[in-house]
This record gives structure tokens, sequence and C-alpha cells, in this order.
């Protein structure tokens, strides 16, 4: 239970520092979180692997949503600020840990991503400045419909690797 309420209390260390701190060396505090969970884990090549891929699609989905506009960031840019890419990487140390519960049955990671991530997003727009051309509501709710499809997503990602880590344990004891 512990190590639960650390893996949370690091996340949101790391989602502070990211939003607050924007592209500035406040990301190094993201960064120190990345790596306190990777040296704590005891999997953390099946980690490594799922962070790295939650980072590429999740900066790749924000990356199309500001190319279609539903963000602004104040400037002409092709994919989104490394602070919010960020975010991903962050999101990524729970999946395993203390969001484990919302993986089954499928419909709780859903209904979690549907409510928690346009709250999420709202509040880091609000914090970094970010403008949400589509208007607020339109957003939100964009983003609801988007993250209850991600999340079950994301825990697939996260049920292949650990399963990956499961079998070459297997594989070795065997040997």
């Amino acid at each position: 239970m512990a190590k639960l309420i650390v893996n949370t209390l690091l996340f949101q260390l790391g989602w502070f520092a990211s939003v607050f701190g924007g592209d500035s060396l406040w990301l190094l505090v993201a960064l120190a979180v990345v790596l306190v969970h990777l040296l704590w884990t005891s999997s953390w090549a099946a980690e490594g692997k799922l962070l790295v891929s939650v980072f590429i699609v999740g900066s790749a989905l924000d990356s199309f949503l500001l190319n279609m506009g539903v963000f602004d960031f104040g400037e002409p840019r092709v994919l989104v600020p490394l602070w919010l890419a960020s975010l991903w990487l962050l999101l990524a140390t729970t999946l395993n840990h203390c969001m484990a519960w919302t993986a089954q049955p499928w419909w709780r990671g859903s209904l979690l991503g549907a409510i928690v991530a346009p709250l999420s997003y709202y509040a880091g727009a609000q914090i970094a400045g970010v403008g949400l051309p589509y208007g607020t509501w339109q957003t939100l709710l964009l983003l609801a419909v988007i993250w209850a499809l991600v999340m079950p997503v994301l825990h697939g990602f996260a049920k292949l690797y650990r399963a990956q880590y499961e079998q070459t344990l297997r594989t070795r004891q065997s040997a």
C-alpha cells in the first residue's frame, strides 16, 4: 500500500513540476520521478518499454490534437511542448501501480479516463496558459470521448509488457 501512495505522490510531483515549470529545468523533477520509478520497480525493462510506448503514442495523440486546432500554445508548432509530453511518461509510471485497479474491468479505465483526463487537461491549460480554441466544454467533451478509448489501450500496453516480462522470468527459471 505504501508503494502505491508513493507512486501517486511521485506522479503528482512530476505533474506539478511539468505544468508549472513548462519547458524549463523543472522538467528534471519529472525525469527524476521516472528514474526513481524505474529503479524502484522489479521489471525495469518491461516498465521502460511501457514508458516509451505511452510517451510516443501519447505525444503523437496530443500533437495530432494540436494540429487539429484543439490546443493553442501561443506560437506556431507541430509537436506539443516537452512539458506536456512528459506527462505521458509520468502517467505510464502509474499504469501497473496506483492505477492498476482501473485495468479490469475495462470500463473502469474508460470511466476514469473520461472524467479525470479532461479535468487534468483543463487544469494544465489554465496553469500553463494553453488556449482551447474550440471552447472549454467542447474540448472537454472531445477529450472525454478520446480518453474513454485511450485508457483501455494504455492498459493493454501495460498488460502486454507485463506478460512478456513474466514469460521471460519463467523461461529463465526453467533453464
